[in-house]
């Protein structure tokens, strides 16, 4: 028999009928919300105010006077000038700031979970990062020989020795407020520095790393949580490496609710608490 002619540009299925099948469309790449210099410049800014803290933070033995209210000041400006930079970096994109944010919604309900959500990844977080924190301290002593610190002496103070993190633990008790107008400006602070380092890290910096890493969502938590611990140097090689891991799952929480709200919320009263924390028990001369 003859071989039937199909018509031209048809094969045998088209010819019967039959389409053939259509290909799903690729899912779009991440694109870069700012301009490459912008977030170069920004990283770098990061890092040299980190370095800069390193030399300049108090934390030296004995008695030092700290302008408290002066500090936290400094540290609310800092926090607007990093919001500021990172505004104009979305504006030359032509996005808008608040979509840094994410999917929010204003009802009361949606706000309710965001909360509970929050508590419930602040407790996980925290027993994490101290499983991992006495981790570190082990291998340390284990390294070095030395005991891991223990309170003794009078009181109960903890007696340490003259280490990096341990100048920076000082630095920390030094700038805890003590009386009633310093912990509304540092309960203030903390607020602004809750939604100022959510919006650049976990939502400028990590869609940007994203973006520079082909769409791949790990290359944008672990980069933007490596910057966050590398944003707290004056806290020691310690406390970096344990606010990068708490950086990365700050920027989980945020894939998982798709915004930054339920991040704000754990880190605002996460810094808030832990400024209390350590004051009453410096008043209490417990550190």
């Amino acid at each position: 028999m003859e071989p039937i002619d199909e018509p031209y540009g048809q094969t045998g299925a088209e010819a019967q009928g039959l389409a053939p099948p259509i290909a799903e469309p690729a899912s779009p790449k991440p694109t870069s919300i700012a301009p490459v210099w912008h977030t170069v410049l920004l990283i770098l800014g990061i890092l040299a105010v980190s370095l800069l803290g390193v030399y300049r933070h108090p934390g030296g033995p004995g008695v030092v006077v700290v302008n408290r209210l002066h500090t936290y000041g400094v540290t609310a400006g800092l926090e607007v000038v990093l919001m500021g930079w990172v505004a104009f970096g979305l504006r030359l994109r032509g996005m808008p700031f608040r979509s840094l944010l994410g999917k929010v919604s204003g009802d009361f309900r949606s706000i309710a979970v965001d909360v509970g959500i929050a508590i419930l990844f602040w407790m996980g977080s925290l027993m994490a990062l101290a499983t991992l924190a006495m981790m570190w301290m082990s291998i340390e002593a284990a390294i070095t020989h030395r005991p891991i610190p223990i309170p003794t002496g009078q009181s109960g103070r903890t007696t340490l020795p003259n280490s990096t993190e341990d100048k920076a633990a000082r630095a920390v008790v030094q700038l805890a407020p003590e009386n009633g107008q310093e912990i509304a400006c540092w309960l203030l602070l903390c607020m602004l520095v809750g939604v100022a380092e959510e919006l650049v890290f976990r939502g400028y910096l990590q869609q940007q790393f994203t973006a520079w890493t082909r769409g791949a969502t790990a290359g944008g938590v672990v980069f933007s949580a490596v910057m966050f611990g590398a944003a707290h140097g004056y806290e020691g090689a310690r406390a970096m490496f344990l606010l990068a891991v708490f950086g990365a799952l700050f920027s989980l929480l945020a894939l998982f609710r798709r915004n930054l709200r339920a991040g704000i919320f754990a880190h605002t009263w996460h810094d808030a608490l832990a400024g209390l924390t350590v004051a009453f028990l410096h008043s209490r001369h417990v550190l």
